[in-house]
């Protein structure tokens, strides 16, 4: 069983989930434009064997809209205040943004933080460079949709209808082509949700301004796992970069998931479930 609550922090209340405490907890991140609910699919695995903390970021599903404070490192500092909060040991497990966040927690308070799961982090993908890629038409996309009150079917039907292009070849593609019926109406709740302010600076490339991957992968201490997407697929973490994170971090064991896009947990999620609690066993 799921409770929903909030806790208030200084500027604003973060949405969470929790479950029941009868194991070691483990805080799942989701990626930016989507909430808790995206990580339905592996909750009823990994809440078997531990208790599951999942909350809304700023900005996104219930929690709390600030003023400002839309970079990845604004995400980081909430995170790790609700860590410290809690005052115990925990796992992170982050997607995409949540996947930068969690690395970043797990940097700055390594004494309560036992293991990082890091599926498909974005970082030279989503910096000054994003422009330069297919993702830039996405994100600038999902401006026109966020905080959209319409319904479900509506959004739905004109997210179908986005063109996304690609720089490199100049190809465009239909969103509705990419991604079926049901991610499309998940897509739109979400947007449903979303502070129109969290996509500026990643449009304006400005995203992750103040946040150091590289200090951050080098100052990791506990045990790492890296889920890698399949680029060809529509994977945010091209090999090249991997292998950075790589360099940077002893303590990384990386996988690589083949056919899957960015959104792993979803287009793989046995495999990741597998490959998680096997990780998890170890730690």
């Amino acid at each position: 069983m799921l409770t929903e609550t909030w806790v208030a922090q200084p500027d604003l209340k973060l949405n969470y989930v929790i479950g029941p405490e009868t194991a070691a907890p483990l805080i799942l991140l989701h990626g930016v434009t989507r909430r808790w609910q995206s990580f339905l699919p592996l909750m009823g695995p990994l809440g078997v064997h531990r208790q599951l903390i999942v909350p809304d970021m700023r900005g996104h599903g219930l929690s709390s809209r600030p003023e400002s404070g839309y970079l990845v490192r604004d995400y980081a500092a909430d995170i790790t205040a609700f860590v410290k909060d809690r005052d115990q040991p925990v796992a992170l497990y982050g997607h995409s943004l949540g996947a930068l966040v969690a690395a970043a927690v797990a940097a700055e308070i390594p004494e309560q933080v036992t293991a990082v799961i890091l599926e498909d982090p974005p970082f030279n993908t989503m910096n000054e460079n994003i422009a330069a890629t297919t993702f830039h038409s996405f994100f600038k996309a999902m401006q026109t949709f966020a905080g959209d009150q319409r319904s479900i079917n509506e959004i739905a039907r004109d997210l179908a209808e986005v063109r996304l292009y690609n720089p490199d070849n100049g190809a465009e593609y239909r969103l509705g082509d990419l991604r079926d019926g049901v991610s499309l109406r998940f897509t739109a709740g979400c947007l449903q949700q979303l502070d129109p302010a969290v996509l500026l600076p990643i449009v304006e490339g400005r995203w992750l301004e103040g946040h150091d991957t590289e200090s951050v992968f080098r100052q990791l201490s506990c045990p790492a796992l890296l889920i890698q997407a399949d680029a060809t697929a529509g994977g945010m973490l091209p090999d090249d970069d991997a292998a950075q994170l790589e360099s940077w971090s002893d303590s990384l064991t990386r996988i690589k998931v083949s056919g899957a896009g960015h959104l792993v947990h979803w287009a793989a999620t046995q495999q990741v479930v597998n490959q998680v609690l096997g990780f998890l066993a170890t730690t």
